[in-house]
């Protein structure tokens, strides 16, 4: 064989080799991330899934302050974060962004608002006995956000869709009746963070400065209060058992929404809605196995057409995501 050609057909191999090479390690690479990913996200959901046994160490606490502490230790939590991360330069380049809008400006401070009174009523709900409650209003969660995307947003859905969030409401519906009142904190619950999901949705923030900000915005109210029933006698924070868990609602309030943060990153959207159930199933598991609330025939009846509609739902969400990606262009190559 001419030397020519052996020299070229060496160097084909040789460079089929490295690109075949390169393509198995950036496989196996994507497939280590996802699995770290879906690993990241499911540790949060299921924090935030066992979270009512935090909450219920405080049980003895006023919500008003164990709130209060919240807001403050969170504040706290994140700005060391940030500046652990060496990412504070960030922080002022976003701030400085977001403050020349005063639409966005305002939007935070409604996010701030909203997110604090759904946390609070959250931490009424564990440690006055609805635990069931709040698992319900995380489950209805993502259908009420659909339902704010139908309105505001003017987003469309299939005939199946439909069908799924009607057998949802039913559900719902069969609950409000069978037991004589609606499900007032499970809507209440489900409606606000919706609400916040849309509000974060138009600000466009990274998720960490978010939280910083929405945290100081209520700050010096949070800080305000627990010095004055401190300075009245009526506060709880001291040396003690009680102040060491308070001062921890900021650690569990972030370290959740920091692992979820870089889970999403890396996983596909369809694997985040099927993982989101996972915190409100634990909490429903707490509050009948644990807690001993009361789960009845009428509660069976009106999980089961909720969780119907949610099994619907996802799995034709599934199919869209799937026949949208199928569509996308091949990228072509050119010489």
């Amino acid at each position: 064989m001419d030397e020519g050609w052996r020299g070229i057909i060496v160097w084909i191999f040789e460079y089929g080799g490295v690109i075949c090479k390169r393509r198995i390690v950036k496989g196996v690479v994507g497939m280590e991330s996802s699995k770290k990913g879906a690993l990241f996200a499911l540790s949060a959901y299921l924090i935030w899934g066992f979270l009512p046994i935090y909450w219920k160490q405080l049980e003895h606490v006023s919500s008003y302050e164990v709130i209060a502490h919240r807001v403050f230790w969170s504040f706290i939590f994140m700005i060391v974060f940030i500046l652990a991360t060496n990412r504070m330069h960030l922080f002022y380049k976003d701030l400085k962004f977001i403050f020349r809008d005063k639409k966005k400006v305002a939007a935070l401070f409604a996010a701030s608002v909203v997110i604090t009174s759904n946390w609070l009523l959250y931490i009424i709900a564990v440690n006055s006995g609805h635990i069931l409650d709040a698992s319900l209003g995380y489950y209805i969660n993502p259908l009420i956000s659909i339902l704010i995307g139908f309105a505001v947003l003017g987003e469309r859905f299939s005939k199946s869709q439909w069908v799924a969030i009607i057998i949802v409401f039913l559900g719902v519906a069969y609950m409000t009746v069978g037991l004589g009142s609606a499900p007032w904190i499970s809507l209440f619950l489900a409606l606000s963070f919706s609400i916040y999901g849309l509000i974060k949705k138009v600000v466009n923030m990274d998720a960490v400065f978010a939280m910083a900000v929405e945290t100081f915005v209520l700050a010096p109210v949070a800080l305000f209060y627990i010095l004055f029933l401190e300075v009245g006698g009526e506060g709880h924070f001291g040396f003690d058992q009680d102040s060491l868990v308070m001062m921890g609602t900021g650690v569990v309030t972030a370290v959740p929404l920091l692992l979820f943060s870089i889970g999403a990153q890396r996983i596909r959207l369809s694997l985040v809605g099927i993982l989101q159930y996972f915190a409100p199933t634990v909490m429903l598991l707490l509050g009948v196995f644990m807690y001993g609330e009361a789960f009845t025939r009428i509660h069976g009846v009106a999980y089961i057409l909720i969780w119907g509609g949610l099994g619907l739902y996802t799995f034709t969400r599934f199919k869209e995501m799937r026949r949208d990606t199928g569509r996308k262009p091949r990228r072509r190559v050119t010489h």
